[in-house]
């Protein structure tokens, strides 16, 4: 055992008993100690001073080891140590002796897994032997051990003499056995037999000085047994509790502190006091090279901004690498604290990861639905039935979502997804149930503007024409259009697949907006009521076939909504109340059928003109007629006298009677008659190129007016035609022809409207068209 050779020792412990913790660490790392995990062996050499130590060591021979010094020795496998501890009894030390004899001796027994005791051979089975102080110290501070380690002690009998080893060791064994039964024991280990704390070797070397040559065999040949001596049979190959080579310095400086301040040494509480420190260390500088790690810095980064494949994989390596690192490092420390401390770096890192992880949840998350609000929107435009599409990306969509969150997973961590995955599920949800409210509505939409499109129009033309059959038509159409829409849209709404109700509720829904539209129309009308009873008073004025005027029909019909039952009495209500009344009002005791705010048969609901309002309706209207009927009227008697050119019967008897003379001359000169014919010809002329009677039917004054402006350009305008085409056939004024005046009445305008042309439906099915007229006739 070499020391020089071995170019690394350190001075452990001062002889002033300064631990020097920085040499031991530097010492440590020279020598590459940390790196051997349990596979390494102490050895401490202790004995009286100037017992010839220094030549198991190779020191010279000199009081120059004043403390503990610490030495690798070389070419032994496992990594040895080598502690060389100050002699006992030495004169240097005086009085402290004993007190650092016993310190050293137990930090001896704390560390080593081999003592080696040099003693002489003349002091076996002596009473005042050299080496009983050593040995009683020994026992005396390894019952100071809570729970010592068991150590291997070696006695070197120095200068054997010629009795044989096999005669010596028994009487050693013996004075060893003596010692320790001599030594106070507590309670618990007074029957503790010495082969508990101590394997016990004996070997004898010859005298260095007289017998050098076979003195060095012995020596190599004891070296020689310290290879492999923590192995199975080794010389330690039986020791317990061995503190992991990495925390051997820790450890070291722990024990010499507790032993210095005098307190009883727990090996069992101080080998876990040094595997919590250096466990947590460990895991502390695995942890710090884990947030230095490169791979962990780019994959953080990366996820801020999108999805990373492989994600789960990638941080369980990392993880896993960290973890790996640990427990090759901790791996021969305490169990129970390795696998504490190695749980609490697992839990470190794993909260580390954690926001990282979540937001790579929430990538995932926010992609998927992306990328499935796209593929609902593809599937539908492409004419995809819309449950069939929902349910088919929902449900792509959700087992994309679960692999990317089983890609994402981390093995160390037991996280769980199904929240992410339920708000997955409930926007998806979402969303489905707003693109259907959009698509139900775009749909509702489409079938209320085709019914309305179906509806408003010819329920407008209808209401307008105010007939018997009115009502009964407008049902008719109502129901035939509702049935068709309600139809198409229950088809349309069969890929949706709603609830029955939702179903339902929506086709009711529909057929409530068709019967909205009529009763819309309806009630527009009716607020027209009184317009349109004018215009059909002045489009027609006539009667229909019992007797009712067709204004008072009209207003019968936009009195009431009858799209469910057309038996109601209204029409006759209004012929008694308003057309009969001269009858009624004979009887003082009948009461006014109009004097009420309510139909008989009829609801509330489905009332648009009530009666009070109808009575005043037709009050107005006869009020806004009055006058139209009293121009009418004479207008019409105006025509008939216009018409009527004949003189009466007894004018003409007169005119024969008295013109006898004249008729007779005519006769006896032909050339009058040629005369009178050609003034009635010009007379003629001149009346319908003047339009005299059309002039004149507007008044006196304004006729003459208006053909004294007209009579001089007419004459001379039909003289240059005669001179220039001779004698030419007049022509009648179509106006003059009594075929083309109006038939009754109700042809008359401009008096109380200048409607353009109406089509009316008359009694017997034909059309009569009205045509238009200015008002002065021209």
């Amino acid at each position: 055992m070499d020391k020089e050779a071995g170019c690394c020792s350190t001075h452990l412990i001062e002889g002033d008993g300064t631990f020097n913790a920085e040499g031991l660490d530097n010492f440590i790392k020279q020598v590459k100690m940390a790196e051997c995990g349990l596979s390494y062996a102490v050895v401490a050499i202790m004995g009286p001073q100037s017992s010839g130590k220094w030549m198991l060591i190779g020191e010279g021979m000199s009081q120059t080891t004043k403390g503990i010094w610490m030495a690798r020795c070389v070419g032994i496998e496992p990594c040895t140590i080598v502690m060389d501890l100050e002699g006992t009894d030495g004169r240097e030390r005086g009085e402290d002796d004993t007190a650092f004899e016993k310190q050293s001796a137990l930090f001896a027994l704390a560390v080593s897994d081999i003592v080696l005791i040099n003693m002489w051979c003349h002091d076996i089975g002596r009473e005042q032997a050299a080496n009983k102080p050593l040995l009683k110290t020994v026992f005396q501070v390894m019952l100071r051990l809570f729970s010592p380690r068991k150590t291997t002690l070696m006695f070197v009998i120095r200068d054997k003499t010629r009795t044989p080893l096999e005669n010596l060791e028994p009487v050693l064994r013996e004075d060893i056995q003596k010692i320790w039964d001599s030594v106070p024991k507590p309670e618990h280990h007074k029957q503790t037999p010495l082969s508990e704390f101590f394997n016990v070797l004996v070997v004898a070397l010859s005298s260095y000085e007289e017998k050098e040559e076979q003195f060095k065999e012995q020596v190599a040949s004891l070296r020689q047994r310290f290879f492999q001596s923590i192995a199975p049979n080794g010389l330690a190959g039986d020791r317990r509790g061995v503190v992991p080579a990495s925390g051997f310095s820790f450890s070291a400086q722990q024990i010499w502190e507790v032993i210095k301040e005098n307190k009883d040494l727990d090996l069992p509480a101080h080998k876990v006091m040094v595997a919590t420190v250096r466990c947590e260390e460990i895991a502390n500088e695995k942890y710090s090279s884990f947030l230095k790690n490169e791979d962990w810095c780019e994959l953080e980064d990366a996820v801020k901004s999108h999805i990373v494949p492989g994600f789960g994989r990638k941080l369980t390596s990392m993880i896993d690498a960290s973890l790996s690192s640990y427990d090759e490092e901790a791996t021969y420390f305490e169990d129970s604290v390795r696998s504490a401390k190695r749980r609490q770096l697992e839990e470190k890192l794993i909260q580390l990861v954690q926001p990282t992880y979540q937001l790579m949840l929430e990538h995932i998350q926010l992609e998927s639905l992306d990328k499935f609000k796209k593929a609902l929107q593809d599937a539908l435009s492409g004419g995809q039935v819309f449950a069939d599409a929902a349910s088919e990306c929902a449900g792509s969509f959700m087992r994309l979502f679960d692999e990317q969150c089983k890609d994402a997973t981390i093995k160390q961590a037991d996280w769980d997804s199904d929240k992410a995955k339920v708000k997955f599920s409930r926007d998806i949800d979402s969303h489905i149930a707003e693109v259907q409210s959009a698509k139900l509505s775009e749909l509702n939409a489409q079938f209320e503007s085709k019914l309305k499109e179906a509806l408003d129009g010819p329920v407008g033309a209808l209401l307008e024409g105010g007939g018997d059959d009115t009502w009964p038509a407008i049902r008719k159409l109502f129901h035939h259009e509702t049935k068709v829409a309600v139809s198409e849209f229950s088809v349309a709404l069969s890929g949706f697949e709603l609830d029955a109700q939702v179903n339902e509720e929506m086709l009711i829904k529909l057929e409530n907006f068709a019967r909205g539209i009529v009763e819309g129309k309806t009630k527009e009308e009716a607020a027209k009521a009184l317009y349109r009873m004018k215009e059909r008073f002045t489009s027609l004025f006539n009667h229909d076939s019992d007797s009712m005027p067709r204004s008072l029909k009209l207003l019968s019909v936009l009195a009431a909504i009858r799209l469910d039952v057309d038996a109601d009495k209204i029409g006759d209500t209004l012929v008694l109340a308003l057309v009969d009344k001269k009858d009624t009002s004979k009887s003082i005791s009948t009461q006014d059928p109009l004097a009420s705010s309510t139909w008989e048969e009829v609801p509330a609901t489905k009332t648009l003109i009530t009666p009070v309002q109808c009575k005043s309706l037709w009050s107005q209207f006869q009020r806004d007629t009055e006058y139209t009927i009293t121009q009418a009227i004479a207008s019409q008697e105006a025509n008939k006298r216009n018409n009527n050119w004949m003189p009466p019967p007894w004018a003409i008897a007169a005119l024969v009677v008295l013109g006898f003379n004249e008729f007779m001359t005519l006769l006896r000169n032909p050339l009058w008659l040629l005369v009178i014919f050609v003034g009635y010809l010009l007379f003629k002329a001149l009346w319908v190129q003047l339009d005299i009677a059309g002039e004149f039917r507007n008044g006196m004054l304004p006729g003459i007016l208006s053909l004294s402006t007209k009579v001089l350009p007419t004459v001379t305008n039909l003289l240059r035609k005669l001179a220039e085409e001779g004698q030419t056939p007049t022509t009648t004024d179509p106006r003059r022809n009594p075929s083309n005046q109006p038939q009754a009445l109700g042809n008359y305008q401009g008096v109380a409207s200048s409607t353009a042309s109406s089509n009316v439906t008359m009694e017997n099915g034909t059309e009569y068209t009205s045509p238009a007229r200015p008002a002065n006739g021209q």
